[in-house]
């Protein structure tokens, strides 16, 4: 399944959680599907993106899924990188927010520590994804950039004047 759909599923799964285990449990779906795709990027995604996307694919460890595993499990493409990994920000983001909540709100320590040890896995996988947009960002603006005529290749721009 394409990456935007499952982060559409996660983002509707999370929207549709009706108790603090089932937020816990979203924000480690999400958690996967990070992993996944840093995986698949760093497989076949574009070179500027391998290493960070690698670092992304190894953060967390989530519980034992059971029966069911993970959402992420269906991955089988990033159609368009930006746009998948700006969605998957969203989502990282969407995730973060429920579990302060739920840490606030509970008087359950196990459940406290469970929403801390994923919020922390969840905003690395955010920072990492923010990296990720940015070396993209990077990228696209140094092939748009007009060839410097002295070296007859892309370059800086004209110096001040």
């Amino acid at each position: 399944m394409e990456a935007e759909r499952l982060i559409a599923a996660g983002r509707h799964a999370l929207a549709g959680s009706g108790t603090a285990q089932d937020i816990v449990a979203e924000a480690w779906q999400a958690q996967a599907l990070a992993q996944a795709m840093g995986s698949h990027l760093a497989l076949c995604g574009p070179l500027e993106l391998r290493g960070e996307a690698r670092g992304l694919s190894e953060i967390g460890e989530y519980p034992a899924w059971g029966s069911g595993g993970p959402r992420a499990a269906q991955l089988t493409e990033v159609g368009d990188p930006v746009v998948a990994l700006t969605a998957l920000g969203a989502l990282l983001g969407d995730v973060g927010i429920a579990l302060v909540g739920v840490a606030c709100a509970t008087d359950e320590e196990g459940l406290y520590w469970q929403c801390i040890e994923a919020i922390d896995a969840v905003d690395e996988s955010n920072d990492r994804v923010g990296g990720m947009l940015r070396r993209l960002e990077v990228r696209d603006r140094e092939r748009t950039r007009p060839p410097d005529p002295a070296r007859g290749r892309a370059g800086p721009g004209p110096g001040p004047a």
